[in-house]
């Protein structure tokens, strides 16, 4: 059973990388001409199919890099960099412009029946961060019991995603351009902290494996 730090953690990641607060002008830019009860219909089956796709990795992704030879700990480094390159955007604004322009390009080819789908589950709440920290906390809560609070995890941060997104434009308009910009920063920041340890704990992980390893 995983402790109470590790859910923590695993929370705190999860929800950096996924970023509510940043998909809400995203997803009014998305929804543009619905009516409410259509945004949330967008809004339940994104959260729903992110989940979906989030929970296959938690479960199946340390057998997949398993099948290809890849450590845990060298996919913990490489990981790890990835989400240190999105704080880094995330820090410098560059993150928010690149879903910007995925987003307007996915509307003009996409009937906007299909957007739940495209982009906005993937890759916009289940990207390939998202994707990343889930399987590295999966590698670190490798139990049934650890694997089941994962999912738990998981799920509660796409509750909080479906709620955001519901209220998407008050949040938007109670943020303003300037808060917005704080969070993202705020919360860049914490991600490249979390990014660090998770190479540190990579690089821990493999050293011990060379050392192990017969000569």
């Amino acid at each position: 059973m995983a402790s109470a730090d590790q859910l923590i953690n695993a929370f705190t990641t999860l929800l950096v990388t996924i970023d509510p607060p940043g998909l809400a002008p995203i997803f009014l830019g998305l929804t543009t001409g619905m009516s409410r009860a259509e945004r949330t219909q967008v809004a339940l089956r994104g959260s729903t199919i992110a989940f979906i796709i989030l929970a296959i990795f938690a479960l199946f992704g340390a057998s997949v890099l398993g099948v290809l030879g890849i450590s845990i700990g060298a996919f913990r480094i490489a990981g790890g960099l990835l989400l240190f390159w999105i704080a880094f955007e995330m820090v410098f604004e560059r993150r928010q412009e690149r879903k910007e322009k995925a987003t307007e390009a996915a509307v003009t080819k996409d009937h906007i029946e299909n957007i739940a789908v495209f982009p906005l589950a993937l890759p916009l709440i289940a990207g390939p961060g998202a994707i990343s920290a889930t399987i590295l906390l999966a590698g670190t809560l490798a139990t049934s019991v650890g694997k089941a609070q994962l999912i738990g995890v998981i799920a509660a941060n796409l509750l909080l995603t479906f709620l955001m997104l519901l209220i998407a434009e008050r949040l938007d308009r109670f943020l303003g351009v300037t808060g917005r910009a704080i969070l993202t920063r705020l919360l860049g920041v914490i991600l490249a902290a979390l990014a660090v340890q998770f190479v540190v704990d990579g690089a821990k992980a493999a050293l011990n494996l060379i050392s192990a390893t017969p000569h």
